[in-house]
């Protein structure tokens, strides 16, 4: 009873592995397990056979094995397997068991040699079985067979690595007997994830089909490719006997009976064999297990805390509980409005890294995108000074005027003015495009209660669309008051004298200023030059600066290797469509005479990652004085009869001072739409939406029905919080059992190194034999030879090294150092 402890930690791995198999997911455990591997009929299914005493695994030729089998064999007084996926069907029947493995790989796989990493959980109670935990893998194929994908070798390999890279993973690499061991695939693979052989115990098969002469004595005593774990032979039944129906324990005593009688192998027989072999490997999983317990209380208790505060609110939840409902009802709608108030204000405890949103969104669109939009309205100066042209001569009539009249003034500035409200209303939609799309975003959190949050987004947006009409009358409101008064007392107006006396002095003004904004910096950034051609090197990236009189860019943003400078007179930017090649939104500069922009290219194509990059470097050019370029309708319509109103000197003055009138007038008049635009949409959309959530949304959601509906949890959701009281009750469980087992129990130790120079060289070529595997004379020893370093074996004296305690199998001994034996 000393190691009771100790026997009840494989079956507490069986139950966390179950528990994470049916959650779908690990918890990210390492939990401790024996992976069974080798070659195609290297015979693994067999020793599996063997342990339980059953035929249930399926036979056949090629690849048998397509799916991971996670095998757990539990000691009990009655005999039945049980399915993960089959939870509550016994199988007393074991012909009932391969065809339920067989069709249930066939499910995930299909029919016709297809392999999945999938694996299938199959428990098996029986008096015959000792507490263990194997994975049958599939077994390694070079050639692909029916729909099999041509690197199913790689496939399987890949499988493979996914359990036995595993530190708490053991591999019981199986080899037969009638092949060569230096090219075993099993040893392969341990080779390359186990390199120093701590977690590697070899199994040899088919000792029965060795041609006459030969035998593996060498190896089952380790001195031919030693294991730092050791070897251990078993014999299987052969197809015949399979064919023939012969029971397994009739096998089994087949099997002991060929050990005791070959002469190369009853001096071992002790040490072999399915039984040795299955009570070596609980031993060694038992300590393993304790090895790695640490490890694993150290992983238990972190997922624990990791889950604890959730799985608190599901303690003691009770479905049908009203008082629950009215309660976690509130708690949402606060949740919400706290949500909705930190993405609008900022400071949210979830902040996007890849995208503006909220009211960092509302902010750029503010104050980017809405005086974009307004700096789009300004005509060429042509146009305009075509348009006070008509104005004039209109408003003289037949008449030739003398001065320069109001009416004309009045009439350009309302045109203007009225043009104004088509980006005020563009700009009240697009807040309202984010406001619900941040209401969206904020209902995430209650997706446990999807008719709370489809009613929440529903009344929330209605009441936003509701906002939306009070908003835009107000908005045209503001536009209708700018145009039933012109206020040429303001203060920031010119006046008529002084437009006068500003257009006389335009041309020295505008070389004073020339010199002191070439050296304000508008912007600096990244953009991608797109239509370079690839045999000049294709697209590249280069830092741009922008001045209010130049565009230059560097090779980098440290400005020293300068590769071009192009001014910015005479520039205008268009947008470019999108290529289905490229993910990266364009637009062009180009020269309204017609001019070479760029070296022999016609228009300068900059690209970037996202379309607000884009649109903020619009905004940025419109600064510098490169404007959108206009319709093909306008530049004709302008350009037919532009040469009316450029005859008469008189007119040309008198244009000329309006014009400056009519700069002066509509600079003062889109500071205010910029100022007062945003404060309205502000005031009667954003803070109004707040408010309603605060105050009024609890409200209406009890006024719209059955709370009792509103709160019914979601499949997901109930099915999410029986998963975490699972997890948590097992990892609880898990805690609790390694609490109380004995670290200081009876176990044998990792047995000592060998010489493993073979398992650390890359490469094992056909044929090539160790050092070791020289052959040597097989003598009898004397009785009781004292083993180097003064200690001495018990037991048979040609079993060197062999431990009272039935521990691992053959602990290894020094090949040039072995007693001598007996002549066979």
């Amino acid at each position: 009873m000393g190691n009771r402890g100790m026997e009840e930690l494989i079956p507490l791995v069986n139950k966390l592995q179950d528990t994470f198999s049916s959650l779908g997911q690990s918890a990210n455990l390492d939990l401790p397990q024996i992976a069974v591997v080798g070659g195609q009929s290297a015979g693994k299914s067999s020793v599996l056979e063997n342990f339980v005493g059953k035929d249930f695994l399926p036979r056949g030729s090629g690849i048998v094995t397509r799916r991971p089998l996670v095998l757990q064999l539990i000691t009990s007084s009655t005999e039945f397997a049980e399915f993960l996926h089959c939870k509550g069907k016994k199988f007393i029947d074991f012909d009932e068991v391969r065809q339920e493995i067989e069709a249930e790989t066939d499910r995930v796989t299909g029919q016709n040699k297809g392999i999945s990493p999938v694996p299938i959980n199959l428990r098996v109670y029986s008096p015959n079985v000792l507490n263990l935990t194997l994975v049958d893998l599939p077994g390694m194929t070079k050639v692909p067979v029916g729909d099999q994908p041509a690197d199913i070798e790689n496939q399987i390999k890949e499988m493979l690595f996914q359990f036995v890279t595993k530190d708490n993973c053991l591999i019981l690499a199986v080899s037969p007997a009638n092949s060569d061991l230096a090219n075993s695939d099993a040893l392969k693979i341990a080779k390359e994830v186990d390199p120093q052989g701590l977690r590697t115990i070899g199994v040899i098969t088919k000792l029965d089909l060795m041609d006459e002469g030969t035998d593996a004595r060498d190896i089952l005593e380790n001195k031919l490719l030693p294991l730092r774990r050791g070897y251990i032979g078993v014999v299987n039944r052969s197809q015949k006997d399979i064919d023939g129906k012969k029971d397994i324990h009739a096998a089994l005593q087949a099997e002991r009976k060929f050990f005791l009688s070959h002469p190369s192998y009853r001096h071992l027989a002790d040490r072999m064999g399915t039984a040795f072999l299955q009570k070596a490997l609980n031993q060694q999983l038992t300590n393993h297990i304790r090895d790695t317990l640490p490890a694993l209380r150290s992983k238990l208790q972190s997922q624990v805390l990791s889950i604890e505060k959730e799985v608190e609110e599901y303690k003691n939840f009770r479905p049908d509980d009203p008082s629950r409902k009215t309660k976690a009802l509130l708690q949402m709608v606060q949740q919400f409005a706290v949500d909705f108030e930190k993405r609008i204000e900022g400071s949210g405890d979830q902040i996007d890294t890849y995208e503006l949103s909220g009211g960092a969104k509302i902010n750029r669109i503010f104050h980017e995108r809405f005086p974009f939009e307004l700096v789009k309205l300004e005509g060429d100066d042509k146009s305009l000074r075509k348009e006070i042209s008509y104005a004039i001569k209109n408003i003289h009539g037949i008449r030739t005027g003398l001065f320069t009249p109001d009416m004309a003034f009045e009439t350009i500035v309302k045109r203007q003015i009225a043009q104004i409200k088509e980006p005020c209303q563009k700009c009240v939609d697009m807040v309202i495009s984010e406001l619900v799309n941040t209401v969206r975003q904020c209902t995430q959190k209650l997706a446990q209660y999807p008719m709370l949050r489809e009613e929440m987004e529903r009344i929330v947006t209605q009441h936003i669309r509701d906002r939306e009409s009070r908003t835009k009358d107000q908005v045209m409101l503001l536009i209708d008051i700018e145009l039933s008064y012109m206020n040429t007392n303001h203060e920031d107006f010119i006046g008529f004298a002084n437009a006068q006396q500003k257009s006389s002095q335009m041309s020295s003004k505008k070389k004073a200023a020339g010199n002191q904004d070439e050296i304000m910096v508008i912007r600096k950034g990244w953009l991608t030059i797109n239509n370079i051609s690839i045999m000049k090197g294709g697209a590249k990236e280069y830092w741009f600066v922008l001045t209010a009189e130049t565009l230059s860019w560097y090779k980098d943003d440290e400005e020293k290797e300068k590769k071009y400078m192009l001014p910015v007179d005479n520039l205008k930017l268009k947008d470019i469509e999108k290529s289905f090649m490229s993910s990266k939104h364009i637009f062009a500069l180009f020269n309204t005479e017609h001019r070479n922009v760029y070296k022999d290219y016609r228009q300068l194509e900059l690209a970037s990652e996202s379309q607000e990059e884009v649109d903020s470097w619009k905004a940025s050019f419109l600064r510098a004085g490169v404007y959108p370029e206009r319709s093909v309708a306008e530049v004709e319509d302008s350009s037919s009869d532009g040469h009316i109103h450029s005859l008469d000197p008189q007119l040309e003055r008198q244009v000329e001072i309006v014009r400056n009138l009519v700069d002066s007038y509509l600079s003062i008049i889109h500071r205010t739409v910029r100022d007062l635009i945003p404060k309205t949409i502000m005031h009667l959309m954003v803070n109004n939406t707040k408010e309603f959530i605060h105050a009024d949304l609890l409200a209406h959601l009890y006024s719209c029905g059955d709370q009792n509906t509103l709160m019914e949890e979601s499949q997901e959701q109930a099915q999410h919080r029986d998963e975490m009281l699972r997890m948590y009750h097992a990892l609880r469980e898990g805690l609790h059992i390694i609490g109380d087992i004995s670290t200081s129990t009876i176990t044998t130790a990792m047995p000592p190194p060998v010489d493993d120079s073979w398992l650390q060289v890359t490469g094992m070529p056909s044929g090539r034999r160790s050092p070791m595997s020289s052959p040597t004379p097989q003598r009898r020893a004397p009785p009781g030879p004292p083993r180097p370093g003064g200690r001495s074996a018990p037991g048979p004296p040609s079993r060197p090294a062999v431990s009272p305690d039935p521990g691992p199998p053959s602990v290894p001994s020094r090949p040039n150092r072995a007693p001598p034996g007996v002549p066979r």
